[in-house]
């Protein structure tokens, strides 16, 4: 059982980054599981340049550390992405990450199952949690769970009821992943959205969207 974890908070110690730690401590405690902690931060990953030429090879054209993540984010089982809150959206380095990750048009996390954890100091970390929801679902996932906490800064957020909510997620997703759970309203949903949006819209760009097509067909998806 291979599950990635992504720390996308610039400060690698801080109240997302320790509830992210706990998951991991959890998930790690289980049997037969590989366990990747990522912190975003540390890796090398421009900016993209909106040239659209990976929806036609299959693959962006500057090859450093996010395309490398994306490789191994399409070969896991599970994925969880933690972001502090800015501005009522997810960090920046997370976004840049996300813009370069062949996330949603190319179904990234489709068969996966995911988390999400969103830390904040007031009431927009639940904007941010939505965006990074969204993004997931989108992207084909079944959500396992997710955590928003609203912690003051430079405040340690894995109280007594924090460490029960990281262990039953952790529980959730272990669960999800080995017995290969079904979520019929979410997958439901899903459907409707790559049905209705996706598809069509990829279908009609036609051979500008060759290496979409391909991976989805690598993948089991209808085109």
């Amino acid at each position: 059982m291979k599950i990635i974890i992504i720390n996308g908070s610039p400060r690698k110690k801080g109240a997302t980054a320790k509830i992210l730690h706990g998951i991991e401590a959890q998930l790690s405690a289980k049997p037969d599981t590989d366990i990747e902690y990522i912190d975003i931060s540390a890796l090398s990953v421009k900016p993209c340049t909106g040239c659209m030429s990976c929806y036609k090879t299959g693959k962006c054209f500057i090859d450093d550390e996010a395309e490398a993540l994306s490789l191994r984010i399409a070969e896991a089982d599970g994925l969880i992405i933690g972001s502090p809150t800015y501005a009522s959206n997810i960090s920046g380095q997370l976004k840049q990450f996300i813009d370069r990750g062949h996330f949603v048009i190319e179904q990234l996390l489709y068969g996966k199952y995911a988390v999400s954890v969103v830390t904040g100091v007031n009431y927009g970390n639940r904007d941010a949690a939505k965006i990074l929801g969204d993004l997931l679902r989108f992207s084909g996932a079944l959500m396992s769970g997710s955590i928003v906490c609203n912690v003051p800064f430079n405040t340690n957020p894995c109280d007594d009821k924090m460490n029960t909510r990281i262990k039953n997620t952790a529980e959730r997703l272990y669960e999800d992943i080995a017995g290969k759970r079904k979520h019929p309203l979410q997958s439901a949903f899903h459907g409707m959205i790559f049905s209705a949006g996706i598809r069509p819209f990829v279908k009609k760009q036609g051979e500008a969207y060759r290496g979409v097509t391909e991976k989805w067909s690598r993948m089991g998806i209808k085109v």
